[in-house]
C-alpha cells in the first residue's frame, strides 16, 4: 500500500482545521501533530487562547458504540471526581463527530509528566485512583468493547504474524515452536489463576497514560478500554528486579485496596499478561506496517534483527513464566 492510498492519507491540515471549526471552535491556524499512531491525535491553538487535542479515530478500527462506549465511561469516571480526560461535548451532548469521512472527538488539553515511579507515595497514590477507577469499572459489564483473553492477544495475534509470513525463514520455525510453548504456559497461568472476574479497565495503563501536575495525577487516552483482570491496569506500573516490583505493588495494594477488594489470585496472571501484550505489540506492529507513520517510526520493524531480538525477549518470559507469583 503506497502513501496515497493509506486511511490517512485525505487527512490533511486544512480538513482537520475545517474539522474543529465546524464544531463551533475558531482556530487560530495553529495545528502540533502528537506522538499518536494508532489514531492522529493534533493539537489545535484556539483564537481566543489556549489549545484543545483533536483525535481522528482510525477507520475501521472501533465501530461507532465502542468508541461511544469509551467516552460514556470516561465520563463515568470524571462524574465521580476521578480525574480522567473526558472528550469534550457539542450542545446536543454528542461526543463523537464526522466530517468527510473521518470520526473525530475533542479534548481538553491537560499537560502533565510521567510520574515518578520510585516515589513509594506516588504509587500509593495511583493505587487509590486505580482502585477507584476499578470499583467504577466492576459495576456493569462494557457491551462493546473487546475482552483483554489470551485468544485476542495471544492466539489471534500468533496465527496472523505466521499467516502473513513475515517472519525471516530461518527464525519461523523457533517462533512457532516458542509461542506454542508459551501459549500453554499462559493457559496454565490462568488455569491456577481459576475463575477471574473481568471488569472494565484503562486497558493501556502504563506510565505514559498517566500525567502528573502539581495537582496531582490524571489519567489520559482510554482508547485500549477494555474488559479484563484487575491486575493488568497494575502490572504495567512495575519494573526492575522482582524485589523491586514486589514493593511497588505492595505500595499499589495498599492504596488500591483502600477503595476497591483484590483478588490475589490474580497475581498468577501478570507475567502472562506481559508475555500477551508482547506478542500482541508484535502482531499490532505488522498489521500497521503499511501506515507511512510506522514505517518512519519504526523502520526497524521487520528486520532480522528485530525478530531474533523479539524472540529472545519472548524466551525469558518463557522462563519468568516459572516463576512463583510475586510475593506481596
Amino acid at each position: 500500500m503506497d502513501d496515497a492510498s493509506h486511511v490517512y492519507a485525505g487527512l490533511t491540515p486544512d480538513l482537520i482545521l475545517d474539522a474543529v471549526e465546524a464544531q463551533g471552535q475558531r482556530c487560530s491556524g495553529h495545528l502540533l501533530a502528537l506522538n499518536s499512531y494508532e489514531n492522529r491525535v493534533y493539537q489545535i491553538g484556539l483564537e481566543a487562547g489556549g489549545f484543545l487535542v483533536a483525535k481522528f479515530y482510525r477507520p475501521g478500527r472501533w465501530s461507532d458504540a465502542a468508541i461511544l462506549e469509551e467516552h460514556a465511561f470516561s465520563r463515568e469516571l470524571a462524574e465521580r471526581d476521578i480525574p480522567v480526560v473526558q472528550p469534550l461535548t457539542d450542545a446536543a451532548g454528542v461526543t463523537l463527530f464526522r466530517h468527510q469521512g473521518f470520526r473525530f472527538a475533542l479534548y481538553p488539553r491537560q499537560g502533565g509528566r510521567w510520574p515518578n515511579l520510585d516515589d513509594l507515595d506516588n504509587l500509593l497514590r495511583l493505587g487509590r485512583l486505580l482502585g477507584r477507577i476499578h470499583a467504577v469499572g466492576a459495576m456493569r459489564p462494557f457491551s462493546h468493547r473487546p475482552r483483554l483473553d489470551p485468544e485476542s492477544f495471544g492466539v489471534a495475534s500468533v496465527d496472523y504474524l505466521l499467516g502473513e509470513g513475515l517472519l525471516p525463514a530461518h527464525i519461523e520455525l523457533a517462533y512457532r515452536t516458542l509461542t506454542a510453548d508459551l501459549l500453554q504456559q499462559i493457559e496454565s497461568a490462568y488455569a491456577r489463576a481459576g475463575e477471574i472476574r473481568l471488569i472494565r479497565l484503562h486497558g493501556d495503563c502504563h506510565p505514559g497514560n498517566i500525567l502528573w501536575t502539581d495537582d496531582g495525577p490524571h489519567f489520559v487516552d482510554l482508547d485500549d478500554c477494555r474488559s479484563g483482570p484487575a491486575i493488568q491496569d497494575l502490572w504495567m506500573l512495575l519494573s526492575g528486579e522482582r524485589r523491586e516490583m514486589a514493593a511497588a505493588l505492595s505500595e499499589l495494594l495498599e492504596g488500591y485496596q483502600e477503595f476497591h477488594d483484590f483478588d490475589y489470585r490474580e497475581l498468577q496472571l501478570i507475567e502472562a499478561l506481559r508475555t500477551l501484550r508482547m506478542i500482541h505489540y508484535a502482531a499490532w506492529l505488522a498489521r500497521r506496517r503499511d501506515d507511512p507513520a510506522f514505517q518512519q517510526a519504526f523502520p526497524w520493524f521487520g528486520s532480522d534483527r528485530y525478530w531474533e531480538e523479539h524472540i529472545l525477549a519472548l524466551r525469558e518470559q518463557a522462563a519468568a513464566l516459572n516463576e512463583p507469583p510475586l510475593n506481596v
